[in-house]
């Protein structure tokens, strides 16, 4: 137990003894820096069922773990708060127990952990993955990392959008303008090649349009009429057809996309356990619908098109099935889902999908349950804010995206020039420069992304990102280097245990209360799912580190126990800011 659980329990047995009464609401929280203490209870919500003032509840209380509870040295009461001081025994017993678990706060998955699927990326394949994409990749898979650290199991998933008229689009410019060409003849990245037709797709549409309207088309008319735009849909229409020449261009043009894909993935440090295609999933959902039509779940208009009503819930009507009986999104989201449970032994999923998706996974959600599908109930839409640039909003079909290779070169180069810069790096040969300015440069981008609550928008600035100081990934990377040199320096035995009666220095104590929360921050983190949590809660523990370096002398002190104790710390917050960086998917270099 922690010490919160430690007196909580404590709390509870005093109030029974005095007051006959079990408290229902425990409440803590770390005591003011102006006050003697580490931790507070605050008592007045106890009041509703204790009637006495909030200074004899909290005396009343005080007194009691003074006398009954070990882990309690002293305690004060200000204005009904009940600051709680606890014993160095406590924190040496902690950090004993602690300091050489590499591993110290992640749960490995128990016998009956809940096997927890997270769904990310699912790009289209029509262009290359862009800082949207980046954003999304990594929230999705820090998320899973998180969830796996609480003890779950974990299994990686994404949806390949592989089907639909967006993939024609580029289908058909690559027939008309592309005389034959390949990733191969081009040196182009697969996905990067593919994307440019989207874009040439786009260029060609507009200036059809344009002519349309010239010669009397409304806009409307223009848009539908124009030719390219025809091709697109008569190409969708011969893929439906199974069209074998169609097939197999589409076939040959999206191998390409998942090519660069994996390119990028393995650049980015995210992977998946399974991928699905909504070439493969668009209809799975028919069945579902045709059964709850007969249920009753669903409606038929006079068109024959199946709908549900969902206003009684606050929402409206939504189509599952058109008329002509193909399917809809929704109709491919629900088989899938439904797919998924079949697929894994899994009794949550959580979607990693942009805000503008809202409505469409509440509906979803709600119609899974209506089916019958009692997990429906666990079903977590992880509903993110867009990421902008201080140019603007990001367009695909014009061309105006960052583009995620780009964007990873970019933060490299750009870890190079601060470095060199800040001059650093003496003493590395290229290559290891070239590998530390990845490191880095990596370490930034995710760490910038992933430290913003998801709800929120970002703007991202990438020169911002590398600062070696403040709360950024550089600046913690580079506490963690600083703390590896000081134990390749530690050049004796640092494996004794701290002794009973030892001191703390008071830079020292808040340092491993620092570390205490790692736990239950990984905990809260994925109860939340918020990487931005681990992310703070770093932060934190390193500037506490860099206080604790400035305050004391580390290898330079004279007593032999508590230079053996302050390496052992050091080494300790190294290992916390290691495991914390994994599971943002940060690495950590060894020398900056």
């Amino acid at each position: 137990m922690n010490i919160e659980q430690i007196l909580a329990s404590k709390v509870n047995e005093a109030v029974k003894k005095h007051y006959e009464v079990e408290p229902e609401n425990i409440e803590f929280q770390p005591t003011r820096k102006d006050f003697e203490g580490d931790i507070t209870l605050v008592v007045f919500p106890m009041l509703k069922q204790i009637k006495t003032n909030p200074a004899q509840l909290a005396d009343t209380i005080g007194k009691y773990f003074e006398a009954e509870v070990e882990e309690v040295a002293a305690y004060n009461v200000i204005q009904g708060f009940l600051n709680i001081v606890i014993s160095d025994k406590y924190y040496i017993n902690f950090f004993n127990d602690v300091r050489d678990r590499e591993d110290f706060g992640i749960l490995l998955p128990q016998s009956d952990a809940s096997g927890i699927m997270v769904e990310y990326s699912s790009p289209n394949t029509n262009k290359p993955l862009h800082l949207g994409h980046i954003r999304n990749n990594l929230l999705g898979y820090s998320v899973s990392e998180i969830l796996k650290a609480a003890g779950n199991e974990v299994y990686k998933v994404q949806v390949i959008n592989d089907r639909g008229i967006h993939i024609c689009k580029s289908m058909v410019a690559w027939q008309k303008f592309g005389n034959g060409e390949t990733p191969e003849s081009t040196g182009l990245k697969g996905d990067k090649l593919v994307g440019n037709y989207y874009v040439k797709f786009d260029q060609e549409y507009k200036k059809e349009i344009a002519q349309l309207q010239e010669e009397g088309k409304s806009e409307d008319e223009a848009k539908a009429q124009a030719p390219i735009f025809v091709e697109a849909q008569e190409m969708l229409r011969k893929w439906e057809a199974n069209d074998p020449e169609v097939v197999k261009l589409w076939s040959t043009m999206n191998q390409w996309v998942y090519d660069g894909f994996e390119k990028t993935y393995d650049a980015l440090g995210v992977d998946f356990d399974k991928n699905y295609y909504e070439s493969e999933t668009y209809l799975l959902g028919k069945d579902n619908v045709q059964k709850g039509l007969e249920d009753g779940v669903f409606f038929k208009k006079e068109d024959g098109s199946v709908w549900i009503d969902l206003s009684d819930e606050g929402l409206d009507e939504k189509i599952v099935l058109r008329s002509d009986g193909t399917a809809v999104y929704m109709t491919q989201d629900i088989g899938t889902a439904i797919q998924r449970f079949a697929d894994f032994d899994i009794n949550q999923m959580v979607y990693t999908v942009g805000n503008e998706q809202e409505y469409h996974f509440k509906v979803l959600f709600l119609i899974l349950k209506k089916l019958g599908y009692d997990w429906a109930d666990a079903l977590y839409h992880l509903s993110y804010g867009m990421v902008d640039l201080p140019s603007g909003k990001m367009k695909s079909r014009e061309g105006t995206v960052v583009d995620a290779d780009d964007l990873i070169k970019e933060m490299a180069a750009t870890a190079k020039s601060i470095s060199e810069e800040l001059g650093k790096l003496d003493g590395y040969s290229e290559t290891e420069k070239e590998e530390l300015y990845r490191i880095i440069g990596l370490g930034a981008l995710k760490y910038y992304i992933l430290k913003v609550d998801p709800r929120k928008r970002i703007l991202f600035n990438p020169e911002e990102s590398v600062d070696f100081q403040g709360n950024t990934g550089p600046f913690i990377q580079y506490t963690y280097a600083r703390i590896q040199s000081i134990l390749r320096k530690a050049e004796f035995d640092t494996t004794a245990d701290l002794s009973k009666d030892f001191s703390f220095h008071e830079k020292e104590k808040e340092l491993i209360k620092q570390l205490q929360l790692f736990p239950e921050t990984i905990a809260l983190a994925a109860e939340n799912h918020s990487p931005a949590l681990i992310a703070n809660y770093t932060y934190e523990l390193v500037k506490s580190f860099n206080s604790f370096y400035q305050n004391v002398q580390i290898l330079g002190i004279e007593n032999e126990d508590e230079k053996v104790f302050r390496v052992q710390l050091s080494r300790l917050v190294a290992n916390v800011i290691k495991s914390a960086f994994k599971l943002l998917g940060i690495e950590v270099p060894e020398r900056m």
